[in-house]
């Protein structure tokens, strides 16, 4: 083939024609060898941003009936439409909503709702547990005839359990997996409760405390974990935890009955007994076919960003991802947060009736309902409160949780009348209620999804110390001062948490 012939092959000629071009097809213009001159009109002729230029348009309005081209379709639909589009030389990252709506809801897939009622179930009855105690303390001192510093034994005998739990939680969810680990724990707490019915002797009493927060801790780190990664957050722990405050107002109540109509304090602990037994196989259920490991494409942005700040986008093994809990900030912080939290929830309701007595001249048989008050406030800043924290955003909502709730301390405090005070720590309790569910929202957040269970854990046992160190210390501040010490005590623990608070660290924001 000749040389002429081979360049002729990229060129088609076509010959002159009698007719004109009316409408030359648009073109770009290009420059060579010099400045590139500015468009021709050909170029500019009615362009818009999204519409591709296929010829002249349309003088007049469309046919009726005429649909729109394919191509115009297509490019319309795909197409930047703004300028600020433009900009993106590729699809942007994902949206918080979006990475939200990638997220498991309560009720999708269907199994999470019972799921959740497991959970719900289980906080029912450690709240029960827990509450209880204060009811049972003197009937328990005249049956073993103990004084209140070797009574508190079995606060510190349940901090121990709690703390325990900690550094295993993560290793025996290897292990085992959810749905076991979660009935492991509920038969822990079936054989405390079967020690706890026979009134054994006091030493027995205390390791079966110790039995009780081994055993809550377990069922605490796990639920936490799960109810923190499923949508809306905050509000399915605001359920969880509301249920555990339902139990608070309804076990103080029930024991004073009991006891008061001559039955042995021992004889309560029939009813977390029986709540033991239904929450273990259907626990055992609800969770027997759950995926531990979310694919990553349930894995939030916020999640993948913590993750890759802090466990560097590897895999670890499950003694790494312990040290690497102990050593995060978070962890630290959370545990600390978490320490002053039980504290003081735990004092003001240890505390409060004796101070209203001693300093406002309270009637015992009345101001004993301040309690209920208390746990009351809790539980509905818990179901009801949780859902401004998303609208508000959960780290300036429990700034200002923990703003109200000092100065509610404070009216307690400074107001010598007993209403106002009965008012006030009700209040009070309702904006304590929702810090701890909006708190484990940020902690998960903040922690990689291999380290979760470990490091809330861990902030769980802390947390258990803080109810049993505070109370203790308050009683023995009390002991030596007065009741008034409470408040104080309770707002140098508010500081403290507003401190580890603002201490948290924030997560980056994606700029890829």
């Amino acid at each position: 083939m000749s040389t002429a012939g081979g360049i002729h092959g990229f060129f088609d000629i076509q010959h002159s024609t009698s007719q004109p071009v009316a409408s030359p097809a648009a073109t770009l213009q290009k420059s060579k060898g010099h400045a590139r001159q500015a468009p021709s009109n050909i170029e500019l002729d009615e362009y818009t941003f999204g519409k591709k230029y296929n010829g002249p348009l349309r003088s007049g309005p469309p046919t009726p009936g005429e649909a729109p081209s394919a191509a115009e379709s297509v490019m319309e639909n795909t197409l930047p439409q703004t300028p600020n589009e433009l900009e993106m030389s590729r699809p942007p990252s994902p949206k918080m909503e979006e990475a939200a709506n990638l997220m498991q809801c309560w009720n999708d897939p269907p199994k999470n709702k019972w799921r959740v009622l497991s959970c719900c179930l289980i906080y029912f009855g450690n709240g029960i547990n827990d509450s209880a105690t204060g009811a049972l303390i003197p009937y328990m001192e005249h049956h073993y005839a103990k004084g209140h510093a070797i009574m508190s034994l079995i606060f510190v005998g349940q901090a121990l359990g709690f703390v325990t739990a900690a550094f295993f939680n993560n290793l025996l969810l290897s292990k085992i997996g959810r749905a076991k680990m979660l009935m492991t724990a509920e038969l822990i707490l079936i054989l405390s409760y079967i020690v706890l019915v026979c009134t054994p002797p006091f030493p027995a009493v205390v390791i079966a405390f110790f039995l009780l927060g081994y055993g809550m801790a377990m069922t605490l780190a796990l639920n936490n974990v799960f109810c923190s990664n499923l949508q809306p957050t905050t509000v399915v722990l605001g359920a969880a935890h509301g249920s555990y405050g339902i139990g608070g107002i309804f076990a103080p109540i029930l024991a004073t009955l009991m006891v008061s109509n001559g039955i042995v304090w021992s004889r309560f602990y029939f009813v977390p007994f029986a709540i033991a037994i239904v929450a273990m196989p259907f626990a055992g259920w609800a969770f027997w076919d759950y995926q531990e490991e979310t694919p990553q494409t349930l894995i939030t942005a916020l999640e993948r960003t913590a993750s890759r700040q802090m466990a560097g986008e590897e895999a670890v093994s499950k003694l790494h991802d312990l040290k690497v809990a102990l050593k995060s900030r978070v962890t630290i912080f959370g545990a600390l947060f978490i320490f002053a939290y039980q504290g003081a929830e735990v004092s003001i309701s240890g505390w409060v009736i004796s101070f209203l007595i001693n300093y406002r001249d309270g009637d015992p048989s009345s101001v004993g309902y301040v309690t209920a008050g208390f746990w009351g406030g809790i539980t509905l800043g818990r179901f009801v409160l949780t859902h401004l924290a998303p609208r508000i955003g959960e780290r300036r909502f429990v700034i200002l949780l923990i703003l109200g709730t000092t100065a509610f301390q404070l009216l307690a405090w400074l107001v010598p009348n007993v209403i106002t005070n009965a008012v006030a720590v009700s209040i009070l309790g309702l904006l304590l209620g929702p810090v701890y569910p909006c708190a484990s929202t940020i902690f998960a957040r903040l922690m990689p999804r291999s380290t979760q269970t470990t490091a809330i854990g861990f902030i769980a046992g802390a947390g258990s110390s803080g109810g049993a160190v505070a109370p203790f210390t308050t009683g023995i501040l009390a002991q030596a001062v007065g009741t008034w010490v409470l408040h104080p005590v309770c707002i140098g623990l508010y500081v403290c948490m507003l401190g580890c608070w603002l201490g948290m660290p924030r997560i980056r924001k994606r700029t890829e």
